[in-house]
This record gives structure tokens, C-alpha cells and sequence, in this order.
């Protein structure tokens, strides 16, 4: 018998090349009045958000722009989000960007009109009452945040992330337009695409998967693996770059509805206590903990190597097969070891405890303690033979 679930998508997903001209029609439905642009300065910089200002000006929608976003979003830039968004009276957001801005603009529809801060509402369904409306736009094929009810937040006094989830927070409509990922540049599409491929991935195996996560989840696989080295190596193939797009978000749809595992757990401890970049995060520890957990996921690791195009009958060398493809993967477009992010072996006890610690600890195939963590911090540090080490 299939065990009872509940598979719930608040968000309403609009697909296509161009998708992004009908933003007007959405804002429509939304009777939005008064909108603020949640972006990041680098997008700003690319003209991108110049494109995006014109389509509201178009709709003679008054509009904001808020482009205070990092990476990793942090509490305090939340907090000053909301509050412009409070003064400037505005009635629904927009997030237009990767996961940073999105998952910032999901915690500002909840703090600008209930109280408190952010990291009140961490964990899961601690949202009560109404959110501001919005809308999602990604700029990256990645973190699939634009169709996922969770927001993860920097606590920069604790240095560690929270995520709240709750379906309160999720988007109204998202436009997911593969045309505007042309220009991402690489390193950016590398360590992005194998941010999906990480959450199709774990959503796949996480012990608390269920049929249409996991189905979601081993069709991103197929649509990453065969798409992300000529997304990298050749941007403007708009046809990877939409394969990659939509691998990301089905592995969104299938992380979201089931959970992550001990990659992400490792991912963003790096992330709170280094700022590390998510994806690149990652990226590194993917292979390492794939590994780890082989004799607890064999069957499942199989079918995510059967899905990247490997055919060998037996499931246990399919699933080391399919592993060492990744590593062949994550080198062949570019991205570093765990040295290029400038970690400290000293801190591998404490990184440690903040992964046994994560909320998603629980949900990986292998039961992990903080010494399987630290073990595997120092395996992926002394694997890097890379010449960037610093």
C-alpha cells in the first residue's frame, strides 16, 4: 500500500520562452495597485530589471525597486526590505531574481503585514493569517524557490539559517521564462544547475518522499544531468537552457513536497557561518555524502544513474557508476573543491553540530550523527587536490 500524503501546489505556474510578458495579466487578476521590485543589485546591473520596469510602466502599475539583496538573505536585509515595503504602502511583490531575492521576498509578504521578525516564523506552518501577494520570477535555473512554500534566512548574530515553511508564504503565480537565463554566466549556471540536480536528488530519497516528489524528482535528474555541461559551455542554447529551467523546477516541486537531506544540512552551515554560495555548497558536497549514504539508498541511486543515461543492470555498480558521473559532472563545467570557499578545518566540529542540528537531518536515507558530519567535512577537504587552495 502507498502510504497517505498530501501534495499541495498553492502556486499557479505560467511555462514558457516569453512567459514574462504576462506579468501585466497577472497583476490584473491581483488587482495590484502599487508593486515592489525584490531583486538584487547585479541583475539591476545587467538591464534586466530595466526590462521589467518597462512591462509595469507599460501597465501604468506604480512600482518600487528594492535591490538590497545578498546572497544567502540575511535577517537585517528582510527587516529593511519590509519596512520600505510598509512605507511605501504597497499592496503585492514581486521577486525577480534567484533564490536569494525569492526566498527574501517570501518572509517580507509575511512581516509586512504581521509582526515580529523573520526568525519568528521559523519552522513549519507557523504562519497564521494573510501574506502580501506575489509573484515569482527566476532568473536562474537552480534553487526551484520560485514554486516552493519555504523561505531560508540568515541569522546573522547566530550565523546560521532558519527556514520558515508554511504553503502561506508561497507564490500567487510564478512565470518561469527560460529566455532569461541566457545571459547567466557560467560558474553561475554550474553551480546552480547542480543545486538542482542536488534537489532532485534528495527529494527523490528523502525518507519522507512520496510518489509524485519522487516522479518530479528522477525526471529533473534526466532533464539536469543531459542539459547542464552545454548550458555552461554554450548559454545561449536556448533549448538546454530550457531543459535545465524546467529540471529545476521539478526537482523545486519534488524537494518542497518531501525535504532535502544531509547535503543541504552540510550546504547551509557552510552558508551561515561562511556565506558561502548555496549552490556551490552544494555542488562539493554532493558526491561525498552520495557516497556515504550508497548502502542505505542503493536501489534509489541506481534509478538516479538509469535517469542520467547509465545502463548497467546491477544497482549497486549503477549507483557508484552514477556517482562518479556527478564528479565527472560538477568538474567537467568548472566547479571548484571545498578549499575554493576559503573553509577552516577548525571549524569542522562546529559545522558539524549545526548539520546534526538542521531540521532536515532527520529526512536523509542514512542516519547521520555529528561524527558521520565530521567525517565527511574533512573527507571532502582532504579529496580536494585542487590549485586554488587556500
Amino acid at each position: 500500500m502507498i502510504s497517505p500524503f498530501e501534495f499541495v501546489l498553492p502556486t499557479k505556474i505560467r511555462y514558457g520562452a516569453g512567459m514574462l510578458t504576462v506579468l501585466g495579466e497577472e497583476l490584473q487578476i491581483l488587482k495590484a495597485k502599487k508593486v515592489m521590485v525584490i531583486t538584487d543589485k547585479g541583475l539591476v546591473k545587467t538591464g534586466m530589471v530595466n526590462k521589467l520596469s518597462g512591462l509595469l510602466g507599460a501597465e501604468k502599475i506604480e512600482f518600487t525597486v528594492y535591490d538590497e539583496i545578498g546572497a544567502n538573505p540575511k535577517d537585517y536585509e528582510v527587516e529593511a526590505c519590509t519596512q520600505r515595503a510598509k512605507e511605501e504602502a504597497v499592496d503585492t511583490l514581486i521577486a525577480f531574481g534567484g533564490g536569494s531575492p525569492i526566498d527574501a521576498a517570501k518572509a517580507v509578504a509575511v512581516l509586512a503585514i504581521q509582526e515580529g521578525k523573520a526568525k519568528d516564523y521559523r519552522g513549519i506552518n507557523k504562519v497564521q493569517g494573510d501574506c502580501l501577494p506575489l509573484i515569482t520570477i527566476p532568473t536562474t535555473a537552480g534553487t526551484g524557490s520560485e514554486i516552493t512554500f519555504s523561505s531560508v534566512i540568515t541569522d546573522t548574530q547566530e550565523k546560521f539559517k532558519f527556514t520558515i515553511k508554511s504553503a502561506s508564504i508561497a507564490a500567487k503565480t510564478a512565470l518561469v521564462d527560460p529566455e532569461l537565463t541566457v545571459t547567466v554566466p557560467p560558474l553561475i549556471t554550474a553551480a546552480t544547475g547542480i543545486d538542482a540536480l542536488t534537489h532532485a536528488i534528495e527529494g527523490y530519497t528523502a525518507n519522507c518522499t512520496e510518489p509524485i516528489a519522487e516522479a518530479a524528482g528522477l525526471y529533473a535528474v534526466e532533464f539536469i544531468a543531459s542539459n547542464v555541461v552545454e548550458a555552461v559551455k554554450n548559454g545561449e542554447n536556448l533549448e538546454a537552457r530550457d531543459k535545465m529551467m524546467m529540471g529545476s523546477l521539478l526537482a523545486g516541486l519534488s524537494f518542497s513536497h518531501a525535504d532535502v537531506g544531509s547535503v543541504h544540512c552540510m550546504a547551509e552551515s557552510m552558508g551561515g557561518v561562511y556565506d558561502a554560495p548555496h549552490g556551490m555548497c552544494n555542488a562539493i558536497l554532493l558526491p561525498y555524502v552520495m557516497e556515504y549514504n550508497l548502502p542505505y539508498a542503493e536501489y534509489k541511486y541506481a534509478r538516479v544513474a538509469r535517469a542520467m543515461g547509465i545502463t548497467e543492470h546491477n544497482d549497486r555498480r549503477a549507483a557508484a557508476r552514477g556517482i562518479e558521473l556527478i564528479k565527472k559532472l560538477v568538474k567537467e563545467i568548472g566547479l571548484p573543491g571545498i578549499r575554493s570557499l576559503g573553509v577552516n578545518p577548525g571549524d569542522f566540529e562546529m559545522l558539524a553540530e549545526m548539520s546534526f542540528q538542521n531540521g532536515s537531518n532527520s529526512s536523509n536515507p542514512r542516519p547521520m550523527t555529528k561524527e558521520d558530519y565530521l567525517l565527511l567535512f574533512n573527507r571532502a577537504y582532504d579529496s580536494d587536490h585542487s590549485t586554488n587552495k587556500q
